[in-house]
C-alpha cells in the first residue's frame, strides 16, 4: 500500500514542483553560504533535506543589509 502511494506521488506533477522548489531555494542558499564563508550552514544545507524550509530560514537570517546611498 505504501509502495504504491509512493510510486503514484513520484509520478505526479506535485513531486516535480516540490523538487524544483527545493532545488532553487537550496541552490541560492548554498551559493550565499559559500560566498559568506559559512561552512557549518553550507554543510547543513547540503546534507539536510527540508523541502526548502532550512534554505529559506538561512536566507532570512543572513540577508544583505542595504547600504544607504547619499
Amino acid at each position: 500500500m505504501v509502495y504504491e502511494t509512493l510510486i503514484a506521488f513520484i509520478g505526479s506533477p506535485w513531486f516535480y514542483l516540490l523538487l524544483i522548489w527545493d532545488l532553487v531555494w537550496r541552490g541560492v542558499a548554498l551559493w550565499r553560504a559559500g560566498r559568506n564563508n559559512h561552512l557549518i550552514w553550507f554543510v547543513f544545507l547540503f546534507i539536510v533535506n527540508s523541502v526548502g524550509i532550512l534554505p529559506i530560514i538561512y536566507l532570512i537570517i543572513h540577508k544583505k543589509k542595504k547600504s544607504k546611498r547619499r
